[in-house]
């Protein structure tokens, strides 16, 4: 792997889990449901680019699958955030 490669890496690993973070923090301190709501959506984004960011740097093919099932259970636990946020049931 090229230096600039691993240094680009590096870099976006830090701001990823800056932005995992601050992801965190409004969703402890989040004055509002929606808010808390928005969080969770965006933590998970933010968790799929780190893991694969790691599966780039450490050249294996192992953290791809885990990524992809980050983003599904992710989706389905927005939505069923939403759902009740929005109308106080999951399933009708």
């Amino acid at each position: 792997m090229s230096p600039l490669l691993e240094f680009a890496l590096n870099v976006g690993i830090a701001a990823v889990a800056l932005s995992v973070l601050l992801c965190g923090w409004r969703l402890f301190q989040g004055p509002d449901i929606a808010d808390r709501v928005l969080a969770v959506d965006t933590l998970y984004m933010n968790v799929v680019a780190l893991v694969i960011l790691l599966d780039i740097l450490w050249d294996t093919l192992l953290l791809f699958e885990a990524a992809l099932v980050i983003a599904m259970l992710g989706f389905v636990s927005t939505v069923a955030l939403a759902r009740y946020v929005a109308r106080g049931d999951v399933i009708e």
